[in-house]
């Protein structure tokens, strides 16, 4: 979290991560879509011929609230391919929260075992405990042929302490519900240790409800099944 105490400034990032193709940059472009285009920043992408995105996404999302501090939201994806580790390190930088977006073909399960180790050696790269950040994991592209089954997703969540989501981020199913939990949690931590209520005069509902504000009813879908 940066503080900027002149400007009354709270600029909040949240990263997402996962391995090469999983549809972090779909994600992303989907929330954008879906924003009402005052609240929303510049999408900007950087393409590479090895991966779809070389180094990340910026979307701000800015509101202010009724004591009189303006928050930013910034979402960030990392490039999946190997070869890009130490740009993933460095995006992970000083991340407040993650959105990790597993594959949901039944045949990744090693890719995305991998990149969520390499997430947690990431982080402790950059001194940032893994139990203290906010983390939800996203299963996508259940849309396609041998994706993993409703079942099997959930035996997934009762081995882990994540909150998991299911979407076809393609089709903007699932987006908006996956960046709600992780806002929940991220709400919950900053409140937790910077007393967000008391000291700055910061509901849980406004800090909520400012992020979601921009985003349409018909475009909060449910993920079929």
């Amino acid at each position: 979290m940066q503080f900027n105490t002149k400007d009354r400034e709270i600029t909040l990032k949240v990263v997402y991560y996962g391995p090469a193709l999983s549809g972090k940059t779909t994600n992303i472009q989907a929330l954008h879509a879906l924003m009402d285009p005052t609240a929303k920043g510049r999408l900007m992408t950087l393409d590479t011929k090895g991966d779809r995105t070389l180094f990340f996404d910026l979307l701000p999302v800015h509101f202010n609230t009724r004591s009189g501090f303006k928050v930013k939201l910034k979402l960030f994806t990392v490039p999946g391919q190997v070869m890009h580790e130490s740009t993933r390190r460095i995006v992970l930088a000083g991340t407040d929260a993650i959105c990790f977006i597993a594959d949901g073909q039944r045949d990744q399960r090693g890719s995305n075992n991998e990149a969520y180790a390499g997430m947690l050696r990431n982080l402790r790269a950059n001194g940032i405990d893994a139990d203290r950040v906010p983390i939800v994991i996203q299963f996508n592209k259940l849309d396609l042929p041998g994706s993993l089954t409703r079942p099997e997703i959930e035996d997934y969540g009762r081995r882990g302490r994540e909150p998991i989501f299911e979407a076809r981020a393609i089709r903007g199913e699932g987006v908006v519900e996956t960046l709600k939990g992780c806002m929940a949690l991220l709400w919950d931590a900053l409140n937790a240790e910077h007393d967000f209520e008391r000291k700055l005069g910061i509901t849980r509902d406004e800090f909520m409800n400012g992020v979601f504000h921009a985003l349409p009813t018909a475009g909060r879908r449910e993920a079929a099944p």
